[in-house]
């Protein structure tokens, strides 16, 4: 036989927190503005990646401007 129809609970039956969550929900206010000096922006990586930027692209127009010296040797 099987047994008896129960209809579901409504709700679940929980006890109060012990304490309040601990979970922040609200950012920190920063005290100050999200501008850098100068000294700070230097020691950052977007300082970092623009000096490798330029400094690839110096290489590369080196090494065109000596290819075309190159050229030019050979040429004549």
């Amino acid at each position: 036989m099987s047994k008896p129809w129960t209809p579901p609970k409504t709700k679940v039956e929980l006890d109060a927190p012990a304490r309040p969550s601990r979970i922040r929900r609200d950012p920190v206010p920063a005290e100050k503005p999200a501008s850098l000096d100068k000294a700070l922006w230097r020691q950052s990586q977007q300082w970092e990646i623009g000096l490798a930027i330029a400094g690839m692209i110096l290489f590369a127009l080196g090494i065109d401007a000596a290819s075309y010296l190159f050229a030019g040797l050979i040429s004549h």
